[in-house]
């Protein structure tokens, strides 16, 4: 035996129970501490023991008892009464401490203390105990679902096992309790359910797991009442599934409540039901869950009172923050619910198109309150759309195609009006035209490319679900987007034509800023039709497109062509023009005799100006600067090449069909000079600019190049170094101009 101190771990005292023998006392009136007595005697040694109530002691002695093995075995005084056959039994609790009959009488005990047990109806009682039991623990701080403590299970199954209460009578008082709890809003674990019911529905049917041989009718015609109102029970909470199990939880709870209630439906333990009856219960079921969701969301949104009152747009607004919500709740459903209907995904499909139908009233409502031409409701499409197609089972589904039916007319309507609009700006844009460069091309071509990719992408963004309307509109747009095309590039054609008609035959033509505007606008072209012209959609307009689209670039590729053709005649024009001038040089004319005399004569006197070069001077400037401006203001390198590499092929071939004509004369002296540094200029200026050397070097070059050394070699002899340092021999000494 130990003694320890109040909240202490290492006892204070300690005392060996070996040869000591224990045994009941008389109270002992002078003793402080407790009520009841007993103690321990070993050779005149005595130890007096209390403890506050009687079967405290009891307990106390029989465990000493055991400790000293003593052959005594110890009797209280009330059980020794008991055995005297010259006592009563009547009053047997008359020995009771007046503190334990205290506490009797204070808990209600004294009457069933008294009271003698076969006379007692312990399935009633069992009743009472069972379900305070329950509501005791149902008020845990914490969720039981239902489910009995061990201490509680041990209670009621001494209870039951002690007065006769039978195992179906408990189950059946269990379900009723547990079903009471359930509708009046606990949580109540399905599995529970199941384990009770179909312990019943064995006993009933006759399969009995506790061997008991009978069943009351009372028994049997409770159980079909109870199995009628669980059923019901069942069915609402899978009507309310989304509240009776939020979020999945309690986790599986939804999937036992289903297995339960097919067990129900059975009409015997041993004959399952048809999977078609268990299946059209759950979708009347699911049916009214639809409605019982889509009820309560419009509550919560209050759609009601903006639909009777609400102007179109606040309508519209409303209605897609409802969509939103409808979204939201199909994928919760999706995502903690799906699982446990898995067994009939049709179902749950047919429960979001219930849901949907119920939107539709309030969608078509909203919808037929906007204005004519209003594309506010677009985006509710979108939002939709894109919920719908990417699931499986309500892609093209009822709700699905009612939607595509009531936006096809607003889609075809607005692609209409846009059309127009383009086709419009186009033409009012090119009449007042700048061709002030903007980004890559003029303000009017930015704006029509702008538009045309913006109307794209805003079908592109529908993700049409119906595959021929798809494939129909991308179609539609496309060639649309040719015709703007088209025009663009003849407008723009047409304005570069006049604009270099009007421009400077002589050495003084600088590109202007607008023709290469136009330029860059054609360029421009030539990239967004690939973009904004190319077909995606497989074969069924293959070739048909194929040819329509070819026909769009080579619209655009020979308006290139064309253009730099143009550029270079212009450029042409103004060499012939330089030539032109060297021809009045011609030998044997009358203008070469007449300032050649002049020109010796005064040279007597005063230094002569040399027109030959200033005219080079004049005509090389008016190359470089010419090439610098193409270089910077056109944004497309290969054309630039294309066009460098024509400008010098036919300004070689202009000189070389000039040095042609008057093979059988002598170049005057400043025609030679003016045509060698023209042509060695240009050869090394374009040679900068990136023209290879089989063009460089072409036999019209070379053709160029033989003559004029010719020339030069018959000059230096007749003029006797009239060239002043100008040759055609290759020379790092030669000044830079």
């Amino acid at each position: 035996m130990c003694s320890y101190r109040e909240k202490k771990s290492e006892p204070q005292e300690l005392m060996q129970l070996e040869g000591y023998t224990v045994d009941y006392t008389d109270p002992h009136p002078g003793l402080q501490g407790g009520r009841m007595f007993f103690n321990a005697v070993k050779e005149g040694d005595t130890v007096i023991f209390a403890s506050d109530d009687e079967q405290d002691r009891i307990l106390w002695v029989q465990a000493m008892y055991r400790a000293t093995g003593q052959s005594y075995k110890p009797v209280p005084v009330i059980q020794t009464q008991k055995l005297n056959p010259k006592g009563g039994t009547l009053h047997a609790d008359a020995q009771l401490s007046g503190k334990d009959g205290d506490r009797f009488q204070k808990h209600g005990m004294d009457e069933f203390i008294s009271a003698n047990p076969c006379k007692l109806d312990h399935a009633f009682l069992f009743r009472i105990l069972q379900r305070q039991t329950l509501d005791h623990r149902l008020n845990d701080s914490y969720s039981c679902l239902g489910w009995f403590s061990p201490g509680q299970v041990f209670v009621l199954d001494e209870y039951c096992a002690r007065y006769g209460v039978r195992g179906c009578h408990r189950h059946l008082c269990y379900l009723t309790e547990l079903m009471e709890h359930s509708e009046n809003g606990a949580v109540i674990d399905p599995t529970l359910l199941h384990y009770s019911f179909a312990f019943c529905a064995s006993h009933v049917h006759g399969n009995r797991p506790d061997g008991i041989g009978t069943v009351s009718v009372e028994e049997k015609e409770r159980f079909e009442e109870i199995k009628e109102r669980l059923s019901s029970l069942l069915e609402n909470q899978i009507s309310h599934f989304r509240y009776c199990f939020p979020f999945g939880r309690p986790e599986g709870a939804l999937k036992a409540t289903l297995s339960l209630l097919e067990r129900v439906l059975m009409k015997d333990i041993a004959t399952p039901i048809p999977a078609e009856e268990v299946k059209k219960v759950v979708r009347k079921c699911l049916e009214k869950a639809a409605l019982i969701n889509y009820t309560r969301l419009t509550e919560y949104a209050k759609i009601e009172e903006t639909m009777s009152q609400a102007s179109p747009a606040r309508k519209l607004e409303e209605i897609l923050h409802l969509a939103e919500l409808c979204i939201e709740v199909l994928q919760q459903n999706e995502e903690h619910h799906a699982e446990a209907f898995a067994w009939w995904p049709d179902l749950l499909a047919e429960h979001a198109e219930k849901f949907w139908a119920l939107f539709t009233v309030d969608m078509d409502t909203a919808l037929e309150a906007q204005p004519q031409d209003s594309w506010d409701s677009f985006p509710l499409f979108q939002l939709l759309n894109n919920f719908l197609r990417n699931d499986t089972l309500l892609c093209n589904g009822k709700f699905h195609k009612h939607l595509q039916e009531i936006f096809v007319p607003l889609v075809v309507r607005y692609v209409d009006l846009m059309e127009s609009s383009i086709a419009q700006s186009i033409h009012r844009g090119f009449e007042q035209e700048t061709w002030q460069p903007v980004n890559n091309g003029s303000a009017t071509s930015e704006d029509l490319f702008w538009k045309l990719d913006a109307l794209q992408m805003f079908v592109f963004d529908l993700h049409w679900p119906e595959q021929e309307f798809a494939h129909h509109l991308e179609q539609r747009l496309k060639l649309m987007a040719s015709d703007m095309l088209e025009a663009c590039v003849k407008r723009t054609r047409t304005a570069f034509e006049l604009k270099l008609q009007k421009a400077s035959k002589t050495t003084d033509l600088r590109i202007p800023a607008s023709v290469c505007t136009m330029f860059n606008v054609l360029v421009d072209a030539k990239k967004q039709s690939t973009k904004l012209c190319a077909l995606d959609g497989g074969q069924e307009f293959g070739s048909q497109w194929q040819q329509y689209h070819s026909k769009i670039d080579d619209l655009i590729d020979n308006s290139v062509k064309e253009i730099i053709s143009l550029l270079v005649s212009k450029f042409v024009s103004v060499l012939e023009g330089v030539l032109s001038k060297l021809s009045r040089y011609d030998e044997g004319t009358f203008f070469s005799s007449i300032l050649s005399f002049t020109v010796k004569a005064a040279a007597k006197y005063v230094d002569v100006p040399k027109p030959g070069m200033d005219l080079a001077d004049t005509y090389i400037m008016f190359v470089r600067q010419n090439q610098d401006i193409l270089r910077e203001k056109v944004n497309e390198e290969m054309y630039i090449e294309k066009l460098f590499d024509q400008w010098y092929s036919s300004s070689i071939k202009v000189i070389c069909l000039w040095l042609t004509d008057r093979l059988d004369l002598q170049l005057h002296i400043y025609q030679l000079k003016t045509l060698i540094k023209i042509v060695k200029k240009t050869y090394r200026d374009f040679r900068l600019q990136g023209v290879l050397e089989g063009t460089l070097n072409s036999k019209t070059y070379d053709t160029v190049h033989r003559r004029l050394t010719v020339e030069e070699a018959t000059a230096s002899v007749s003029e006797g170094g009239g060239l002043q340092g100008i040759t055609m021999k290759d020379s790092d000494e030669e000044e830079e101009g």
